[in-house]
């Protein structure tokens, strides 16, 4: 199959290597010439990948044009964040068969990424590929199990002839309002695992693994709420791009989301802290708009209710706890 990937970033890069040792004709595309060019010179990905080898066959290429092209009757993958799938959706062509990776909600309009698609490219065969994953080990090849979500059976059956292998699974769901859901909300639970885990060694009454526990399962509440208010399917959040995404992105260390959180507990600035990280930490720009359509749809989102008011300022680590701990008893 002929695969573009558009985004050379971790996730990007890293389905490009796995698409490409797997024998297809893979084109992986980034904006930047010069990083571009030391890419082909060196076969690393040093700003996103520098341990894994790109693939000799793995082609490269600053030329959005040409990578579109070359995707012509195979698969388009948009590896941009959420900022950029607007963009990158209408400049392709419509015959296009196009996955995108970004998970969120977009900034100023709050759509997800079927809502943008449905908006610009109304008759385009698309869908989400997303997934309790972490590019790094995806790339080293470390087993991994992903989901292709789409309303067209054929694209969601494509991404499994494009990417399915002994090290990486792909299962299919025809529900991308459920999995883009699970995929933007678990970065904003993230942070606030973070936050506990952060607190909880600073005081004998501190939050510990109980409190822990109780985020990632109220946590999930949350997001299947707000999914099934805006049309998902219950058990799709039962599955990896709901519970399986939040399980791993709330408690692994390679998590940008949890590490916000981590650092907020110890009462870092939120501008140092994203300066340290050096890469979008997703959950940062999303949670305003993730209440936003929570308030939207009348349905109440606490944990990311706090987490806003965290990120804002507004509150302070120790204050969300006492927050979210002193919220009136009520059935489960």
């Amino acid at each position: 199959m002929r695969i573009s990937v558009l985004g050379a970033g971790a996730w990007g890069t890293a389905l490009a290597v796995q698409a490409s040792r797997a024998g297809h004709e893979v084109c992986l595309w980034g904006r930047d010439a010069a990083a571009i060019e030391a890419m082909r010179a060196s076969r690393r990905n040093a700003a996103y990948l520098p341990d894994s080898e790109l693939p000799a066959a793995l082609a490269l290429t600053a030329d959005r044009a040409a990578a579109v092209a070359h995707a012509a009757g195979g698969l388009t993958i948009v590896a941009t964040p959420m900022s950029g799938l607007r963009e990158t959706l209408a400049a392709l062509p419509v015959t296009h068969r196009t996955l995108w990776l970004c998970k969120g909600f977009e900034a100023g309009s709050g759509r997800l990424g079927h809502e943008i698609a449905r908006e610009l490219q109304p008759s385009m065969a698309v869908g989400v590929l997303s997934g309790p994953s972490f590019a790094q080990e995806v790339a080293a090849g470390r087993p991994t199990a992903l989901v292709a979500a789409s309303e067209n059976d054929e694209l969601a059956h494509a991404a499994v002839e494009a990417f399915h292998g002994e090290r990486l699974r792909i299962y299919t769901s025809c529900d991308p309002v459920g999995v883009e859901v699970g995929g933007a909300v678990k970065n904003v639970l993230a942070i606030a695992v973070g936050v506990c885990d952060g607190l909880s060694d600073a005081a004998p009454d501190a939050p510990g693994l109980n409190a822990r526990a109780a985020l990632i399962t109220r946590g999930l509440a949350e997001m299947m709420r707000l999914g099934l208010a805006l049309g998902a399917r219950a058990e799709t959040f039962m599955g990896l791009s709901g519970l399986g995404d939040l399980v791993l992105t709330a408690t692994g260390d390679l998590s940008r989301n949890r590490r916000v959180g981590l650092l907020l507990a110890q009462g870092r600035a939120l501008p140092q802290i994203l300066q340290q990280l050096g890469h979008v930490a997703e959950g940062v720009y999303s949670a305003p708009t993730v209440l936003a359509r929570a308030r939207a749809a009348g349905v109440e989102m606490p944990i990311t209710e706090a987490m806003v008011a965290l990120l804002d300022g507004r509150v302070t680590a120790t204050q969300v706890v006492e927050l979210l701990m002193s919220r009136d008893a009520r059935p489960e």
